[in-house]
């Protein structure tokens, strides 16, 4: 055999006669069966047929291309797999590479890819070959798209796709796990380690989906039927390489379809493998926040449906609950984690019975207490009412007599989603509950006619009071009255001057008379400047400390128009009280906010351009009131408007810059932030800015920031920006997620409003570290919005760089 081997090889690399390379060629697919041959001489045969000298031109001859494509479709498939990747990716165009692309495509579509997956199930072939060429083997048959695609580029065929191809692959090991149930049934032996370490290489390359699509339904409907097949889909998973452990599970469980078939697939691997029990236990519910909720439903299903992994899910709920009341994890990290942390609390503790109720009893009072708390003291709102919903499904499900918590909210989606996983504790399969069509519609209920028919049933109707005598005294034929444009007669008239509707407010006890003089106050403020101006001091004093005592409709509203009228109309006695009461003693949080908003509404109002000239005193127009909720929200936007009016983009032309118009904010900026700035780190007995009352805290960064924004090209402005940033630059650290918003959205605000030439002399030997330190928050800040105010104040610091230091903007 030896001899005509290489006599043919030899006639393949020479001779350019036809008739003799069909002979060479014949002659060698005729060794192709046997072992000797496929064994020592097979590769180097396929070397030679790759490199001969009539390989790379055009070969017209049919028989010739048919036993060339022998050669590959007809060999060890590994071996043919691995040449022709090799040739492809080394070969430039020609039509040698396209007789390579060709004959894989046929490799592919023959299902070669079967034959080779089952070769390495056998015993003694799996062991036969070297680790490097089973490495070699393994990490083709995984890349094949990114080897193909790398060099063919838009010539890739579809079969060579990662859509197309991982399919194929998955479809192989399907084909080979069930050749394998038909050799354990013949008592043969299978070692299904070579198709474990494919499937984790793949995984690990990031087609998990890809594969699992096709994979993880069919073994879900087969291991439901035959225990055969859960016992090699689990040999499977265990044989699979421990760096890509995770991948594959991750992978599986996201794409069945319910804990039940996690189980049939998986079995106890959690339990006998560390790896896997790391993956499920810790990483895929603390570490991770980005899975659906069906796969924290599959995972913790799963370990719950045995009992030796009920330990584990005992001991998930502890470690849970741990992070979930760590006041330390509230505070840094993200919303959307909070979120999947909660989530798989609840069905932790929905997936419990009631005896490991009782023995996990004080581990989940200390949860529920601890968690609770400390998200009540969060400044956002989507963690508070997070934290009240799961306070209560603990508290129910600990079913503490007497002592149920209960709070007021308002219920959205999310909240709806909470609520409802204390109630799905079914861990079957999805596609197990399918609704009965047959059932689905219930026939009405039917009654027995007086002619023996059968009719409808119908809701009986009460014939009481409708006797002879009803009838008589019916009203039906008189007409009514047409009242539809009476109105309800007041017993009080409304106040007509600011002095009355100043005496309503405070002594009177006559609930219409104040909502009177509450519904007329704004009107009687703004209309009457000097009688406004006379009494200014004293009406804010009564319209701050003004109770909602008789449930007035629109107090808020009303009360907040009337302050911010106080506020324009007599700007410096106003202001200097509003901003002196901010840090006195013995007021409450909501009164302290609400004086941040009148300031913050009346600044804005001042900042609206002077139209006209004004002689004398007259009316002040009202501009229109900000939502109470939706301030910040609205400061934002504004502030985002002027940061896109001060970015260049390339093709649009240059921006223009916003024209000075004169105000009645600019002369009297400085009255409103300076006075906020200098008892900020005093702590009171009922006040400490700096310590718990960190609301009140983010909610001044905000309004400080606004008002610098509105004091744009006055002439206080730097002196404003120097005292806004040594503020800041104190507390830009602060755990709290709120304030931490509040700081960038200051140093936005300062970045746009100060003039560049004085913004880099105020930050001078600071402007590395400011830079440094913004940089750091745009990277590793949890919260969303600071990450995002952080990237704009970068770009607004670069800007201003480039402008001062006339660096030309890079042209692309």
């Amino acid at each position: 055999m030896q001899l005509q081997v290489g006599s043919c090889l030899r006639t393949l690399s020479t001779s350019r006669d036809s008739g003799e390379i069909v002979h060479a060629l014949r002659t060698l697919t005729r060794y192709l069966k046997d072992g000797e041959f496929t064994r020592l001489h097979y590769t180097r045969v396929i070397q030679v047929l790759v490199s001969a000298h009539w390989f790379s031109r055009s070969c017209e001859d049919e028989e010739i291309n048919k036993l060339w494509d022998e050669m590959f479709l007809r060999g060890p498939p590994d071996q043919a797999l691995l040449l022709l990747l090799d040739t492809i990716s080394s070969t430039g165009e020609s039509a040698g590479l396209e007789q390579c692309v060709s004959v894989l495509e046929k490799f592919l579509s023959a299902g070669r890819l079967q034959v080779l997956l089952w070769s390495r199930c056998d015993v003694g072939g799996a062991c036969s070959d070297s680790p490097q060429l089973r490495e070699t083997v393994i990490g083709h048959l995984a890349a094949l798209p990114s080897i193909t695609c790398n060099h063919l580029h838009t010539n890739t065929p579809d079969a060579f796709l990662p859509q197309r191809y991982y399919p194929l692959l998955a479809a192989s090991i399907l084909d080979t796990l069930e050749k394998t149930c038909h050799a354990l049934r013949a008592g043969t032996d299978c070692s299904l380690g070579f198709v474990a370490q494919v499937l984790g290489k793949v995984c690990i390359q990031g087609y998990s989906s890809q594969i699992f699509e096709t994979l993880a339904p069919l073994l879900s409907s087969l291991t439901r039927v035959d225990p055969l097949w859960q016992r090699v889909t689990q040999r499977l998973l265990e044989k699979v390489p421990e760096r890509c452990t995770e991948c594959v599970i991750t992978g599986l469980i996201r794409s069945l379809s319910g804990a039940a078939a996690v189980s049939r697939l998986m079995g106890n691997l959690v339990v006998t493998n560390k790896k896997a029990q790391f993956v499920l236990t810790h990483k895929l519910l603390l570490q991770q926040y980005h899975h659906p909720t069906q796969l924290l439903k599959s995972v913790l299903g799963y370990l719950a449906l045995d009992s030796e992994r009920r330990t584990l899910l005992k001991q998930v709920l502890r470690s849970v609950c741990q992070v979930w009341c760590n006041s330390s994890a509230v505070k840094h990290t993200c919303v959307e984690q909070q979120l999947y942390v909660s989530k798989a609390l609840l069905l932790c503790v929905a997936l419990l019975n009631h005896s490991e109720i009782q023995e996990l009893r004080q581990e989940m009072l200390q949860c529920m207490l601890g968690g609770v708390q400390c998200r009540l003291d969060s400044n956002i709102e989507r963690i508070r009412r997070m934290g009240m919903v799961v306070g209560e499904c603990l508290s129910h499900r600990l079913d503490t007599p007497g002592s149920q918590l209960k709070f007021q909210y308002e219920a959205d989606e999310e909240i709806r989603e909470l609520k409802s996983l204390m109630e799905c504790t079914s861990v079957e399969d999805d596609e197990e509950h399918q609704p009965d069509s047959s059932t689905s519609l219930q026939p009405e209920p039917k009654v027995e006619g007086s002619a023996g028919q059968s009719v409808p049933s119908k809701p009986e109707t009460s014939e009481t009071g409708c006797g002879s005598d009803s009838e008589l005294d019916s009203d039906d034929d008189l007409t009514p009255y047409d009242m539809s444009a009476d109105h309800e007669k007041n017993k009080s008239a409304p106040p007509r001057y600011v002095r009355d509707c100043l005496e309503a407010l405070m002594s009177s006890d006559d609930a219409e008379r104040v909502e009177l003089s509450l519904q007329v106050a704004e009107g009687l403020l703004r209309k009457n400047v000097k009688a406004t101006q006379e009494v200014s001091v004293q009406f804010s004093k009564v319209l701050l400390h003004l109770e909602d005592r008789y449930n007035t409709l629109h107090f808020h509203t009303l009360r907040q128009n009337a302050m911010v009228a106080l506020t324009v109309t007599d700007i410096k006695p106003v202001v200097d009280y509003w901003t002196t009461e901010f840090y006195s003693l013995n007021y409450s949080l909501r009164q302290r906010l609400d004086i941040l908003e009148v300031l913050a509404l009346s600044a804005q109002e001042l900042s609206e351009p002077i139209t006209k000239k004004h002689a004398g005193a007259q009316p002040i127009s009202a501009v229109t009131a900000l939502e109470q909720c939706d301030d910040i929200t609205h400061w934002r936007q504004i502030v985002e408007k002027r940061i896109q009016s001060k970015t260049r983009r390339i093709g649009k032309g240059g921006s223009q810059p916003v024209k000075a118009t004169p105000n009645r904010y600019a002369p009297v900026a400085g009255f409103f932030l300076f006075p906020l700035l200098r008892n900020y780190d005093r702590p009171q007995v009922t006040f400490d800015l700096l310590g718990s009352d960190h609301l009140v805290l983010g909610r001044l960064l905000h309004t400080l920031g606004l008002l610098m924004h509105l004091a744009i090209n006055a002439p206080v402005v730097s002196q404003m920006g120097r005292a806004l940033l040594d503020f800041v630059w104190a507390v830009r650290f602060h755990t709290d997620q709120m304030v931490r918003r509040g700081v960038m959205f200051a140093v936005c605000a300062v970045f746009l409003s100060m003039p560049g030439e004085n913004l880099l002399i105020e930050l001078g030997d600071d402007l590395m570290e400011t830079r440094a330190w913004l940089a750091d928050v745009a990277e590793n800040d949890c919260d969303a919005d600071c990450r995002n105010l952080a990237v704009q104040s970068l770009m607004l610091l670069d800007k201003n760089l480039k402008t001062q230091l006339q660096i030309p903007d890079m042209e692309t």
